[in-house]
């Protein structure tokens, strides 16, 4: 097999191609992340799969912050977002809006996420870095899937996590069409 990358012109038809098509609806609820890095890898992961929303809750991080920037690198142009105090703030908007909220959490009773049924308008909610979603927002999800990992490592950065399951989210719309 001979394989060679796609030119501008060719890659810019194979999205627009993609783009065409009518996904699952996708939105993002972030609890009280702590790190830039981790927000602006998230911004730019959300641009790309066409995340219509990202709800902030309790954040300590300005998405317009140059740390946040380094790492979207302009992508943040192409999310929208809101900032809200508090989960259940955030949590009331993202229903309001038509979505489930499905946390991305290491949580008993939660499922494999290539095997749970996702809504056909997800809001993954996804905590903070080390703590994880708050215990008001396990309350108060409507359900909970986790990422099966193999190896020794018992958690994922939350940037790589988010990217994983924002990637299965739009694969099992892939599926659908």
């Amino acid at each position: 097999m001979s394989l060679r990358q796609l030119g501008s012109t060719e890659l810019k038809r194979l999205h627009r191609q993609w783009r065409q098509t009518e996904p699952r609806r996708l939105a993002i609820l972030l609890e009280g992340l702590g790190g830039p890095y981790n927000l602006g890898s998230i911004l730019r992961t959300a641009a790309a799969y066409r995340v219509e929303h990202i709800y902030l809750a309790a954040m300590q991080i300005d998405p317009g912050s140059t740390n946040v920037g380094k790492t979207a690198l302009g992508a943040d142009r192409y999310v929208t977002w809101s900032a809200h105090e508090t989960w259940a703030h955030a949590a009331d908007a993202a229903r309001k809006a038509g979505t489930t909220i499905v946390g991305l959490e290491l949580a008993e009773g939660a499922e494999p996420m290539h095997t749970a049924e996702l809504p056909h308008a997800l809001c993954l909610a996804v905590g903070h870095e080390d703590r994880g979603l708050s215990k008001t927002a396990l309350a108060d999800l409507d359900a909970a899937v986790y990422l099966p990992q193999l190896g020794r490592i018992g958690s994922l950065n939350v940037a790589t996590a988010t990217s994983i399951a924002l990637w299965e989210a739009r694969r099992r719309g892939f599926e659908d069409q």
